[in-house]
C-alpha cells in the first residue's frame, strides 16, 4: 500500500518529480566529475613522483654536502707538455654526487632495525665524465686569449676542442632488489641484477641510454677504465627520469674509493599510514640527514600538473559544494512547495486516521525515490563528463627541481679541470616529465553520488515532512487546494 500510494503521486506529479530528480541530478553529475577529474590528477601526481622518486620506495634518506666541497675533476692532462702535441687523450672520471654527502653503509641496517620500517637499501649515486680531445698548436699569430692587441703569439698545444660526455650511475645493493632505484619489473631485454652479481663487472643501462650508445645485452661498457657488461635493459618509469648505468653497489664504491659508505638509503615502511612516523624515527637516529617522503616531495612539484591539482582541489571543491548546495535547496524548495499544495489532501488523510508519522513518511519516500532518480541521473552525467574531460584534457607537465650543482673552482697550473657547466649538466637541479591527465571513475565516487542523492532525498522529504506534520485536519479541510 505504502510503495503503491508512492508510486501513484509521484506518476500523478510527474512534472515535479522530474524537475527535482533533474536538479539533484545535475549536482551529483558535477560531484562525480570533478571527483574523477580530482582523482586523475592524484594518479597523475603519484606516476610523477614514482618516476623521480625511487621504485618501491616510501622514504629516502640523505645528507647534504658541505659548503665549498666538490669543484671541478681534474683529469691529470698538462696542455704544457709539449712531446704531447698532436697525441689523443681519453680520461674518465667517477665521483660521488657534489649534492651529497657520504654516509656510512652501517647507517642502512641501524634504519632498517627501526619498528616501522619493512625493509631498507643503501645506494650510491655517481656521476661520471668522460674527457676527450686532442692536443694541438694555436696557429702562429693567434691571440693567447687575453683579447689584447700586440699581445705575443700562443706557442704552447692546447686541448680544444674537448669532448665532454657526462652520464651518471647508480650502485645498486643487489641483495635488497625490493626497494631502490630500478626494479625487475622494469626490465625490458636481459636479465636483472640477482645476489650473485654483488662483486661482477656487470650494469644494466637505461633504454635510451642504450639506444643513444647502441647497447645491447651482451655489450660492453668502459666505466672509469673498467669493462662491464650489459646484462639487461631496463625503462624508466613511466615519463620520469633514469640513471644511465646500474652496476652493484661494491662495484660503485671500489670506482669511487668509497668502500664501505653509500649516499642515498631508500626506506619501505611497514604501511603507507606509518610513512610519518618512519621520518620522524629515522630524524631522531640521524638528526644531520633529509628525510624525504613522497608528500614532501610533493610540494616541490609545479608546473600544470600542479596548476592542475589546485584547481581540482580548491576550485573543484568549492564548486562541487556550491553545486550541491543549491540542488538541495530547490529539491527541498519543490517539496515545501508539493506539501503546500496537498494540504486538503493530507487534511483528508488525517481525518481518515492517518497518523502524523504516516504522513511524514509518504512525504519521505516521495522524496527519497526522487532523490534515488537523481542520483542515478547524475552518475550518468558524471561518467559522460568524466569521459569528455579525459578525451579533451591535454598533456600537462610538472617540474621538479632539486639540489644545486658542484660550485666550481680553480685547478693547479697546468691541470685540465672541468666545472661549472659540466657540473650543472651533470646534477640537473631541475627534471620536467610529460604525463596525459585522465578521470578514472572508482567506486567510491560512485557510492559517495549515490549516498549524496540519498542525503538530498531525506533532506527533502524531512522539511516537506515536517510542514505536513504540523497540519490540522479542521484547518486543511477548510482550504481549497
Amino acid at each position: 500500500m505504502f510503495l503503491t500510494y508512492i508510486g501513484r503521486e509521484l506518476r500523478r506529479r510527474r512534472r515535479q518529480a522530474i524537475v527535482v530528480a533533474l536538479g539533484l541530478a545535475l549536482g551529483i553529475g558535477l560531484v562525480v566529475t570533478v571527483s574523477a577529474m580530482a582523482a586523475g590528477v592524484r594518479t597523475a601526481q603519484a606516476q610523477v613522483l614514482h618516476s623521480l622518486y625511487a621504485v618501491g620506495t616510501d622514504v629516502t634518506v640523505t645528507r647534504p654536502a658541505k659548503a665549498g666541497t666538490g669543484g671541478p675533476q681534474r683529469f691529470g692532462i698538462n696542455p704544457g707538455d709539449q712531446s704531447r702535441q698532436g697525441q689523443r687523450f681519453s680520461r674518465d672520471r667517477v665521483f660521488g654526487t657534489p649534492s651529497l654527502a657520504a654516509m656510512a653503509a652501517a647507517r642502512v641496517q641501524s634504519v632498517a632495525s627501526l619498528p616501522h620500517v619493512a625493509t631498507a637499501s643503501g645506494g650510491l649515486s655517481l656521476e661520471a665524465i668522460h674527457l676527450q680531445g686532442r692536443f694541438v698548436r694555436f696557429q702562429q699569430g693567434s691571440s693567447t686569449g687575453s683579447g689584447i692587441a700586440g699581445s705575443q703569439p700562443a706557442t704552447r698545444p692546447s686541448v680544444p676542442p674537448i669532448n665532454v660526455a657526462p652520464y651518471t650511475i647508480v650502485g645498486f645493493d643487489v641483495t635488497t632488489p625490493s626497494v631502490g632505484a630500478v626494479n625487475a619489473s622494469q626490465i625490458t631485454a636481459g636479465r636483472f641484477f640477482s645476489a650473485a652479481d654483488a662483486n661482477s663487472a656487470v650494469a644494466v643501462v637505461d633504454q635510451s641510454y642504450a639506444k643513444q650508445k647502441k647497447l645491447s645485452v651482451g655489450s660492453s661498457v668502459t666505466i672509469g677504465g673498467d669493462s662491464y657488461t650489459v646484462i639487461g635493459i631496463a625503462a624508466a618509469p613511466s615519463g620520469g627520469s633514469a640513471s644511465d648505468l646500474y652496476i652493484p653497489l661494491a662495484k660503485a664504491q671500489k670506482l669511487t674509493g668509497m668502500t664501505g659508505q653509500v649516499n642515498r638509503i631508500y626506506v619501505k615502511a611497514t604501511s603507507a599510514s606509518q610513512i610519518s612516523a618512519v621520518k620522524a624515527e629515522i630524524q631522531r637516529i640521524l638528526p644531520k640527514a633529509t628525510v624525504t617522503t613522497a608528500n614532501d616531495l610533493a610540494s616541490q612539484v609545479t608546473g600544470s600538473l600542479s596548476s592542475a591539482s589546485s584547481l581540482a582541489g580548491h576550485l573543484g571543491a568549492w564548486l562541487s559544494i556550491v553545486a550541491l548546495v543549491v540542488a538541495f535547496a530547490v529539491a527541498s524548495l519543490l517539496t515545501l512547495s508539493a506539501v503546500g499544495r496537498r494540504i486538503r489532501e493530507f487534511g483528508t488523510l488525517k481525518a481518515l486516521g492517518w497518523r502524523s508519522r504516516r504522513v511524514v513518511g509518504q512525504v519521505m519516500g516521495e522524496a527519497l525515490v526522487q532523490g534515488l532518480i537523481g542520483g542515478i541521473l547524475g552518475v550518468g552525467l558524471g561518467v559522460g563528463g568524466a569521459a569528455l574531460v579525459a578525451h579533451l584534457s591535454p598533456t600537462l607537465t610538472a617540474t621538479v627541481g632539486g639540489a644545486a650543482s658542484a660550485a666550481s673552482a680553480a685547478g693547479p697550473p697546468g691541470a685540465v679541470t672541468v666545472g661549472g657547466p659540466v657540473a650543472q649538466a651533470m646534477g640537473s637541479a631541475t627534471h620536467t616529465v610529460s604525463v596525459a591527465l585522465g578521470a578514472p571513475i572508482h567506486a567510491s565516487i560512485l557510492a559517495l553520488a549515490i549516498g549524496l542523492a540519498v542525503a538530498g532525498g531525506i533532506l527533502a522529504g524531512s522539511l516537506g515532512g515536517w510542514r505536513a506534520a504540523r497540519l490540522r485536519p479542521a484547518e486543511a479541510l477548510r482550504r481549497v487546494e
